[in-house]
């Protein structure tokens, strides 16, 4: 192989191999991800979870729907990052570290790392909310 020939073997093992890429968007429809069952911790009543996020490939953060069904709850837990709940519909007693708060729609809880959280539904409707919070690092 001559040193002329170099320039033109790179540019075909570039064409070759093309550098592994994220995609533009992952759109995911949400009735692809929903699955019944009982809320994280404490497995409290029963629940629709949509695992939004779950098809982003080396994705860096969590984004995911969840309603809770009458009477249901995502129990107290310690959380190791902040974390985002927002009330789409229904209402629900949202606490952290003992602290008791009802949210309604259009209202979110920004709560911080090392808080105990959870979230209850409250009322005759469902409560729908998405939680959102980042990936740990590896």
């Amino acid at each position: 192989m001559a040193r002329s020939d170099l320039p033109m073997i790179l540019a075909a093992l570039a064409v070759a191999t093309p550098a592994l890429a994220a995609p533009p968007a992952v759109i995911v429809k949400e009735a692809e991800v929903m699955r019944q069952e009982p809320p994280p911790h404490g497995a409290i009543g029963m629940s629709t979870a949509y695992r939004i996020s779950d098809a982003a490939p080396n994705r860096t953060m969590e984004f995911r729907k969840r309603v809770l069904h009458p009477g249901a709850a995502i129990g107290p837990h310690p959380i190791d990052h902040d974390e985002v709940y927002y009330v789409l519909s229904g209402a629900g007693d949202v606490v952290s570290d003992g602290v008791t708060t009802r949210l309604t729609p259009g209202m979110a809880a920004y709560l911080y790392k090392s808080a105990v959280v959870g979230i209850r539904q409250t009322g005759a409707s469902e409560l729908a909310l998405i939680i959102s919070y980042p990936l740990a690092k590896p």
